[in-house]
């Protein structure tokens, strides 16, 4: 559990910096082509020969959840607003837990409800009115959720399969994630929106570095070693925190009433979820 927090604080500080220094004057498929350079760079070193079908499956897990989850969530800006795009991100929890009970062959109620509370947490502090017509941006977010939901759920179910240490495994994530990546910067990119600034490169290569490489490894490593619950309502968790960062570093308006309860719920969740699995803790042997 402490490196999903680990990995929150970072995304948490990295939304900021995104928001602040890249947002609308980076071009954003060359920020994630960027990315996804720089974190091949981390892991390229580490790798060792491993099974054909073991490196197959982390490039094309890694293509779905960050190189598609990324095309489809920019192409929701052209449909929604931010407020609305946020607000329609909440729903992977819920994702999450769907995809683990299809993967396992099982339902549990109680954990889909912890999920749901968890949407609810985050709709209490991100929900703004809807405008205009939002429902095919609301399917290419909800799109862009279940390939980050996707991403997790089939790295547990890979992780659990294999004995492969997995630093030695990761980079085929990261090349897989790059050369959709490519792609779409090929097609869809803006060469005349690159970066103009040293400040713009080294945020770039903090989120390369950190946020990506070493922050999607935390995550997916995070992932198998918790319950798919604590899983799921982790998820949304970084909404309050990069709130919050966002708040302390750049005072940037907040309602802190709405942070509060809404904190409180998905925190309450979080507890739930760690009663709930406390025997089977320390269970898992995937390395």
């Amino acid at each position: 559990m402490w490196c999903l927090w680990a990995v929150t604080l970072i995304w948490a500080f990295s939304f900021s910096l995104i928001d602040v220094y890249i947002a609308g004057q980076v071009d954003s498929y060359f920020a994630v082509l960027s990315r996804m350079i720089l974190a091949c760079f981390v892991f390229l070193p580490l790798l060792r020969p491993i099974p054909v079908r073991l490196a197959a499956s982390l490039a094309a897990i890694g293509a779905i959840q960050l190189g598609l989850m990324f095309t489809l969530l920019y192409h929701a800006f052209a449909f929604l607003s931010v407020p609305e795009v946020l607000l329609f991100t909440v729903m992977t929890p819920v994702w999450v837990r769907v995809l683990e009970d299809l993967r396992v062959r099982r339902f549990e109620p109680k954990g889909l409800w912890l999920a749901a509370s968890a949407v609810l947490g985050a709709v209490i502090i991100r929900y703004e009115p809807l405008e205009g017509n939002f429902w095919l941006g609301f399917a290419l977010v909800q799109g862009a959720n279940l390939c980050f939901a996707f991403g997790q759920v089939a790295y547990r179910g890979l992780a659990s399969a294999h004995t492969v240490p997995k630093h030695q495994a990761f980079g085929w994530f990261f090349i897989g994630a790059l050369v959709l990546a490519a792609l779409n910067w090929i097609v869809l990119g803006n060469a005349e929106r690159l970066p103009t600034s040293l400040l713009q490169w080294s945020v770039l290569t903090w989120l390369g570095i950190v946020a990506s490489g070493l922050g999607y490894f935390g995550w997916n490593f995070g992932a198998t070693r918790v319950s798919a619950s604590q899983l799921a309502v982790m998820n949304n968790v970084l909404i309050p925190a990069g709130i919050l960062v966002n708040l302390l570093l750049w005072n940037k308006e907040a309602d802190l009433l709405r942070l509060s309860l809404g904190g409180a719920v998905m925190l309450l969740s979080l507890w739930l979820c760690w009663e709930r699995s406390a025997p089977a803790r320390g269970t898992v042997s995937a390395k």
